[in-house]
């Protein structure tokens, strides 16, 4: 690391435990009555596999190039099912979009959005964790669940401007 060099390695946040997930999904449905039809298990098979924020419309593609009989009323039901289950977690991102995302604690995770290209980087930050926890117990409070969204300009969308600016302050153009 160069001397004033500030960044720090990025770590991958904890996947989430699907095995688990996919047997509290079963306890659920099963406490529930619910069944399990092929469409439905299609529909939670490709989801839980996509490994990304993902939209219904996005899901929706991916499930009918599987089985071109799936309905989006289907896949809304099932991903309404999977978000009352506690499995899947949703996210609205200020673009218009629900996206969706498997639920662990175990895996928890926050979300830096950039407001340019939609770009979702996941990022797991003990201090930022330990400081809620600390809030919270100043205050009296229990948390029960929480998110931290960051919206800003990722550096991918950050460059040309940079490069433009650099240019500009040299007095050269391109």
């Amino acid at each position: 690391m160069k001397s004033g060099d500030t960044s720090k390695a990025q770590v991958k946040p904890r996947p989430p435990d699907s095995e688990r997930l996919r047997s509290d999904l079963n306890d659920y449905m099963l406490k529930r009555g619910l069944r399990s039809t092929e469409q439905r298990r299609l529909i939670i098979d490709i989801f839980f596999d996509a490994h990304e924020h993902i939209t219904i419309d996005s899901l929706l593609k991916q499930v009918r190039a599987v089985d071109a009989r799936v309905g989006y009323a289907t896949v809304y039901r099932t991903m309404k099912l999977l978000s009352e289950s506690g499995v899947v977690q949703e996210h609205k991102f200020g673009d218009g979009f629900t996206r969706y995302e498997l639920s662990d604690e175990e895996a928890h995770h926050d979300h830096l959005v950039c407001l340019e290209c939609g770009k979702i980087i996941e990022f797991e930050e003990p201090q930022i964790e330990a400081l809620q926890d600390k809030i919270a117990k100043r205050y009296g409070f229990v948390i029960r669940a929480h998110k931290h969204e960051m919206y800003g300009i990722c550096s991918d969308c950050q460059k040309p401007k940079a490069q433009r600016g650099s240019r500009e302050a040299r007095g050269t153009r391109s």
